[in-house]
């Protein structure tokens, strides 16, 4: 089944209309059920957090009311491809044998006075 958007899931519904998603927590790994019911204005969603998947991903991402109160942003949930340059070629660090793999664990990173200030200035727009 593919996983379809929230305002998607209610076409065709009427007001005050739920659906309930079921799921664990993605931060405690708890199990929750967050309920979300059509409304005049948009939608309520009780029992945590829903996230919505993006297009051609699978599952929502649920959060349960106290994970989503200590931080409300999904954090973690896709996993991020490194590359770095190994002999001369540009390769993905996971497909990297484990010696060379163990090597850029140990590296160390420097910024310089000119990257950090690059850095804030991207953090603020």
């Amino acid at each position: 089944m593919e996983m379809k958007r929230i305002s998607e899931l209610f076409e065709g519904k009427k007001e005050n209309d739920e659906i309930r998603i079921g799921g664990v927590c993605h931060d405690c790994k708890e199990t929750v059920t967050v309920t979300v019911r059509k409304i005049t204005e948009g939608y309520m969603i009780f029992g945590g957090a829903v996230y919505e998947p993006e297009k051609g991903s699978g599952d929502y991402y649920l959060k349960c009311d106290d994970c989503y109160q200590k931080d409300p942003v999904l954090r973690n949930f896709r996993e991020c491809e490194v590359y770095s340059r190994v002999v001369g070629y540009l390769r993905p660090v996971s497909q990297w044998n484990d010696g060379k793999q163990a090597e850029f664990s140990d590296r160390k990173s420097f910024l310089t006075a000119g990257w950090v200030e690059f850095a804030d200035e991207n953090q603020r727009s």
